[in-house]
């Protein structure tokens, strides 16, 4: 140990030059790659770890020929929408969007069968389909054969026929598909333990040619986008359009990431200057505290580039909170410097530094550690981006912590010695005022301490998960009026498909694919149809069952199976169903080009599995997700008779109810651990069980009062609001550890605890309020974000901080009085008992 503490004096205090040398190499490699700092808004980024049901939604695309690589433009004319005017502006915006070079087809109203004319039958589909591109249809007849249709309603138009969409395909190429499948087959054989130095090397060769096609087609989708807003530009002046659709989000996603890291890093940085400027009004204390707050930044910044560590929305505040958090360790460096000018004003710089120092390494570094605890344990959330969220901030804040004791002290001995703080002659500080308050009402402290606690569990009993994605974003975005007009009008945002597979297989269905006790073209058949298809009279029957039921739910918007093209045949066949020989024949009678919309989608013989495909209405008030999930798989197993193995429920709507379902388990879990580890670093630094206990009350209470908040105001947690209360536990006990230590310290010097008391919150609270206040302005800058749960998590980390420092003032020092930590006091004081 002190030949460490020789070598940190030679190098940092006797060589400061030397060590701001081999630190500007540091940051040089750093910056070779901060170039690289990649942003990701992909499915990936907002699903928990290792969720199966990401793996399920792309097998059930890639089977049934569905994908999101689509944008959806919604087209709402001034007029009626079926006018000569109001259809040529809809095709000339059509042809526009097809005209761009990415773009691979498009969808629309104008260029989708009609399937309605007066010789259209079953034996002459293919030959009397009809189109508006195509055909001179008179536009009443297009509106009512479109109407009547059961596929384009609430699909391509709504039910008002006031609103159209257009369809924009934006084809991912193969490549994408066999690189990510390929490598998430290593990634699971690496998690088995199963990969050899071979495979581990694919694994490393794959992963970084996946990251480099992900980045070439992230960039060209976010130009085709701007391409599209330019075309729908020209065009608002006649309709009102927007603009929807999965690759729209990700790219809108991403901007308000790089917003988000530009905003709040330059936002943060302007206020960090002022508020230094204010507080300590010495341009070296303005110089050197920002300096290691941007050194800490570049560092982390850097180290992701070079590690092709992405991103996401939830870690986009990154660098607004290293700023923080660095510049809450310097600013108690810069107060206990001080306070040594003040006091040993004969003393040189450099021992002023070196007092400064040795004072403070210890509290500093538990309360790096202790907060590096706190984001750390975000890793055992379970959820992707808020686990790599933890992660970044722990290795940020250890670097914060190194370089506030090597690069501080480093500038501060390079650069003149600001002139020391005048004293204030008899003039206390505002934190005197708590230390007062405490003294006389110190019954009314504890009182008001158990009357919030006790309104922290009500609220927190109140909590819930149920959130909207829509209401992620503010309602002046594109993202939300898009959806919006979608979810209303257009059939509903959010995707679920439910697979069913046929389990019943004969044994030898190769020498008779029609094996079965009855005859299977007759409709009457009972006792369990075994023919080697799903084009059974039986099987549809009960599809149409599933279907019929899954419309009915207030929650659903559109609904496409089967038994939708079975209905379109059964109108284009003069209203009659088809019998069970005709259903038999669908596959064979519907012409080629007619297969991928009305057959493909829902029918894969291969695997012997039906789709049914659904969209929920994301912004209905009362939507419970998960309540409503498991009313539809206890529908189709009680009710209907399915087997739970047939049963496949997939899509964004699981995953992202799946992400949801595990907030709570992900917030007692994270919580747990910070007070646990907290507790035992307590115990460790204090050597007092008792000291331990007082220490985590203040916190305890912070903590618990932003999620009882939280329940009073009805805001439920979601992947950002879950991580305030462990950061705010993390962060708050900071304070705890310095007025503990700082309260040992000051009450050795006449073993008077009220005197003490006021000592130390003229002196560390000072420190502590200049801290608390950074960070809960510093946190307000979110309120700029456009992602919502960004700004929850920026007022409610304030708001915490607030109580954390309240309690640090008042409840903490209470404890202390009542307690007696420290052994008897000299001075017997009875102050403090009055309620």
């Amino acid at each position: 140990m002190r030949s460490l503490y020789r070598l940190y004096h030679q190098l940092v205090l006797t060589r400061p030059w030397l060590m701001l040398a081999l630190f500007a190499i540091v940051l040089i490699i750093a910056s070779l790659k901060l170039n690289q700092l990649r942003l990701d808004a992909s499915a990936e980024s907002l699903v928990l770890e290792n969720d199966s049901s990401l793996e399920d939604y792309r097998t059930v695309n890639q089977r049934f020929g569905a994908s999101d690589d689509f944008l959806v433009v919604t087209y709402s004319p001034d007029g009626d929408l079926f006018t000569r005017g109001a259809i040529d502006t809809l095709r000339g915006l059509r042809d526009d969007l097809a005209g761009l070079e990415p773009v691979g087809s498009t969808n629309s109203i104008l260029n989708v069968p009609l399937l309605h004319s007066p010789d259209l039958t079953l034996d002459t589909v293919e030959s009397e389909i009809l189109t508006l591109d195509d055909n001179d249809v008179p536009l009443e007849r297009a509106r009512k054969s479109l109407l009547s249709n059961p596929l384009y309603p609430n699909m391509l138009i709504s039910e008002d026929a006031g609103t159209t969409a257009i369809q924009v395909n934006l084809p991912t190429p193969q490549e994408y598909f066999d690189l990510l499948f390929r490598r998430n087959e290593l990634r699971e054989q690496e998690r088995a333990g199963e990969l050899n130095n071979e495979q581990a090397a694919e694994l490393e060769q794959v992963s970084a040619e996946f990251t480099t096609l992900l980045e070439r087609l992230e960039t060209e989708r976010a130009h085709t986008i701007a391409d599209v807003r330019g075309i729908l530009d020209q065009y608002r002046d006649r309709a009102e359009i927007h603009l929807g659709g999965v690759p729209m989000i990700a790219s809108d996603m991403i901007r308000f990431i790089q917003n988000d890291l530009s905003t709040f890093g330059i936002g943060v940085l302007i206020f960090l200057l002022l508020t230094l400027i204010v507080i300590f009004r010495r341009w070296q204390w303005v110089v050197v505290p920002i300096l290691c707050c941007g050194f800490t930044v570049w560092l982390v910044a850097g180290y992701l580039g070079w590690m092709q560590w992405p991103v996401t929305v939830i870690s986009s505040n990154f660098v607004s909170l290293l700023l923080i958090m660095t510049l809450s360790l310097t600013i108690h460096l810069i107060v206990r410097y001080r306070e040594y000018q003040q006091d040993f004003p004969d003393h040189d710089p450099k021992q002023h530094l070196r007092d400064t120092l040795a004072a403070m390494v210890k509290p500093c570094f538990f309360m790096a550690l202790t907060t590096m605890v706190a984001f750390g344990s975000l890793t055992f959330s379970g959820i992707r981006p808020v686990i790599d969220f933890g992660w970044m901030m722990t290795l940020g804040l250890a670097l914060a912590f190194a370089i506030s004791f090597l690069i501080f002290p480093v500038l501060v001995s390079l650069l003149p010695e600001p002139a020391p703080r005048k004293p204030d002659a008899g003039r206390l500080p505002v934190t005197d005022a708590f230390a007062r308050f405490t003294e006389r009402f110190g019954g009314t402290v504890l009182i008001g301490s158990v009357v919030l606690a006790a309104l922290c569990v009500a609220g927190m009993s109140r909590l819930s998960v149920e959130n909207s994605f829509i209401d992620y974003f503010k309602s002046d975005t594109e993202i939300h009026q898009g959806m919006l007009v979608i979810d209303r009008k257009l059939g509903g945002t959010t995707p679920l498909d439910i697979v069913i597979t046929d389990l019943q297989r004969p044994d030898d269905t190769e020498s008779d694919p029609f094996v079965s006790d009855c005859d299977p073209f007759v409709d009457d058949c009972e006792g369990g149809d075994l023919r080697d298809t799903w084009f059974t009279w039986q099987k549809l029957q009960r599809l149409e069952q599933v279907h019929s039921y899954l419309d009915s739910l207030p929650a659903t918007g559109k609904v496409q199976s089967i038994t939708t093209t079975l209905r379109l045949l059964a109108d284009v066949n003069g209203g009659e169903p088809l019998d069970a020989m005709e259903v038999a024949f669908v596959p064979a009678f519907l012409p080629d080009d007619l297969k991928p919309i009305l057959l493909t989608p829902y029918i894969n013989e291969e695997h012997e599995q039906a789709r049914i495909s659904v969209r929920l209405i994301d912004s209905l008030p009362d939507l419970q997700r998960d309540a409503l999930l498991k009313e539809i798989r206890g529908h189709l197993t009680d009710e209907l008779g399915f087997k739970e193995e047939q049963l496949l429920f997939t899509g964004m709507t699981v995953m992202y109810n799946n992400m949801l379902q595990s907030l709570f388990d992900s917030q007692i879990r994270t919580l747990g651990i910070v007070f646990l580890a907290i507790a035992v670093m307590f115990m460790v630094l204090f050597r007092s069980l008792g000291l331990a206990l007082i220490g985590l009350a203040p916190n305890l209470l912070a903590a618990g009062s932003v999620l009882g908040l939280m329940g009073w105001l009805g805001i439920p947690l979601d992947m950002m609001t879950i991580t305030v209360a462990a950061i705010t536990v993390g962060i708050a006990v900071d304070d705890t550890i310095h007025y503990i230590h700082r309260f040992r310290e000051e009450f050795d010097k006449d073993r008077d605890y009220i005197a003490t008391m006021h000592r130390c919150h003229q002196s560390i609270g000072r420190a502590m309020s200049y801290t608390t206040l950074t960070i809960i302005i510093g946190f307000s800058i979110l309120v700029l974000s456009n992602f919502l749960p960004t700004i929850y998590f920026g007022l409610f980390t304030g708001f915490a901080m607030f109580m954390a420092l309240m309690g640090a003032l008042t409840l903490l020092p209470r404890l202390i009085l009542m307690v007696k930590p420290f052994g008897p006091g000299e001075i017997a004081d009875t102050a403090g008992n009055q309620p």
